[in-house]
């Protein structure tokens, strides 16, 4: 959409700052504890296998949380406190992992974690299209997420810095308490609830989606299955070290920088590529996204056991997975009316969720068997599938854009 037509009115408001706040503390409590996870279940004999399990469990979990926060958002015309109910619960259900040892224990305390996440994220994710005109979808979306991975770069750095001065994995992920409470409070003081109106929808009324929007969603999940969590890129790293059998301080510190730079590229890339998503057609600049995460996992296929080239792969992976997660969304509000906006955004958050549930448990597996080449091949196949839909899809989109505009 042109600059020329974006609205005057300031979209950097009271109510944005709160959410990013919120959205940067989460994560640095919510990655503080991730990037101690998968060397702490290797040095209680576990592997890749159980790496995925916890992971994949954790993304139905919050496949299912976020449809739900999606139709629930639709019969809600508050939904702040349900947004910082999801905080406070992600903030409890984190912390408490340091009180168990078991995995089936932390599966179950992850997943309770991560409802709370995926319940508040299609809720926020609405709030935030309401605090901007719809030509600033990429910039405030954008802006969401360079939050969001700004403190995936600081959360890995805080958990490098705690074992240096010598707590172990249990204690870092007990002081993720005190930044996970930031973001409850960030929502509960800075932001509203705009333009809230009585619902005329009768009980029981379906919410209209798009056409659009449906066909949009078939080449998200079609990538998302190629799209495994990026926690495996600690792992990774511990392997091409020669040290993934044991969580040594150095290991840890440099598997988890490595971690720590793919999310520092994409706190970097996420307000550009957004900014640039309000000047063009998004989702043709998603599609060249999706095609460099197919780079990517064909880079990955191919030389994970080496920390040069998967330092490479780390770095296009932080620029992609900006793009992906940006342009989606700034898509999606822009192909949703209002009323039905809440429940779209969980649609598409659960597409994803099961895309990369699907992956991860794959991924997982596949390493485990010793077969990395064939995971990531695999997943650069499904995502391959996924941007030729996208880039069709945008091919069309722009069809209709110059059809009716009389072009």
């Amino acid at each position: 959409m042109s600059e020329q037509h974006a609205s005057r009115r300031p979209w950097i408001t009271r109510g944005v700052v709160g959410i990013v706040l919120a959205t940067f503390f989460s994560d640095v409590a919510h990655e503080a504890a991730t990037a101690v996870l998968p060397l702490y279940l290797v040095s209680v004999g576990l592997g890749p296998a159980a790496l995925g399990a916890v992971e994949g469990f954790a993304d139905l979990v919050y496949s299912l949380s976020k449809l739900g926060g999606g139709m629930l958002g639709a019969r809600l015309a508050r939904k702040r406190p349900v947004v910082a109910a999801g905080y406070a619960l992600t903030m409890v259900g984190t912390a408490s992992m340091a009180l168990v040892q078991g995995v089936t224990a932390m599966m179950s305390l992850r997943a309770g974690a991560w409802v709370g996440r995926g319940v508040r994220s299609p809720l926020r994710d609405y709030m935030l299209a309401d605090e901007v005109e719809p030509t600033h979808f990429g910039r405030a979306y954008g802006l969401e997420r360079a939050a969001d991975m700004l403190g995936a770069l600081v959360g890995p750095l805080l958990a490098i810095l705690l074992v240096y001065f010598g707590l172990s994995a249990r204690e870092v992920i007990g002081w993720t308490v005190v930044p996970a409470l930031i973001p409850v409070l960030a929502i509960l003081f800075l932001t509203r609830d705009r333009h809230v109106i009585v619902e005329t929808r009768p009980v029981g009324a379906r919410t209209a989606l798009p056409p659009d929007f449906k066909r949009f969603l078939g080449p998200v999940l079609l990538f998302g299955l190629g799209d495994f969590s990026r926690t495996f890129l600690i792992l990774l790293a511990a392997q091409a070290l020669g040290d993934a059998g044991h969580s040594a301080p150095a290991t840890l510190s440099i598997a988890v920088l490595l971690y720590a730079l793919h999310n520092g590229v994409s706190a970097l890339a996420a307000y550009p590529i957004g900014k640039l998503g309000d000047r063009m057609p998004r989702t043709r600049l998603l599609s060249c996204g999706y095609a460099l995460g197919v780079v990517t996992n064909l880079v990955l296929a191919f030389g994970s056991n080496s920390m040069f080239v998967l330092s490479i792969a780390v770095v296009m992976s932080g620029v992609y997975i900006a793009a992906e997660e940006t342009l989606e969304k700034a898509s999606c509000a822009a192909l949703l009316p209002r009323e039905s906006r809440s429940l779209g955004l969980g649609i598409l958050a659960s597409a994803n969720a099961v895309g990369d549930m699907i992956s991860s448990v794959g991924i997982g597996l596949l390493l485990q068997a010793g077969r990395p080449a064939l995971g990531f091949s695999l997943a650069a196949g499904a995502g391959a599938l996924g941007t030729m839909w996208m880039f069709h899809f945008a091919r069309t989109q722009a069809a209709k854009d110059r059809t009716a505009s009389g072009v």
